[in-house]
């Protein structure tokens, strides 16, 4: 199972939970309309608060990433295809919180660079073999 926190890590469980969960969709460890555990069992399994599960499903629904139909469960929600300004806030916020995190590593920008290149050749690679590319 993938699930796993750590309450003693200092970073919040519902955000080391919330993380979890966008980066198996992203990485399609969990695949568009794989059922989610309900909060219930989530909660049971990582020993944690049922309401700490459902702030982070609540949280995840709001931004698209999975889908509640109401007596089936939780999904995870097909990909969005358009790409607006609420997006390109997201992606700015994260680029930004990426810049701050490298330099208080004291990362210089080539580095910096040559790390990101990196990573989006082993992304594109994987959707390739996935055919989303």
């Amino acid at each position: 199972m993938w699930y796993h926190v750590d309450p003693h890590s200092g970073i919040p469980i519902y955000i080391q939970l919330k993380e979890q969960i966008k980066k198996a969709v992203a990485s399609n460890l969990l695949k568009e309309g794989e059922q989610l555990p309900s909060v219930r069992e989530l909660a049971i399994k990582l020993t944690i608060n049922p309401n700490t599960v459902a702030r982070v499903y609540q949280e995840l629904e709001r931004e698209g990433i999975i889908e509640t139909a109401r007596g089936l469960g939780t999904f995870v929600a097909r990909r969005r295809e358009e790409y607006g300004a609420a997006q390109e806030d997201i992606l700015e916020r994260a680029l930004e919180s990426l810049m701050v995190e490298a330099y208080q590593l004291g990362v210089d920008q080539e580095r910096l660079r040559i790390k990101f290149e990196k990573k989006l050749d082993v992304w594109r690679d994987r959707l390739k073999k996935e055919g989303d590319v």
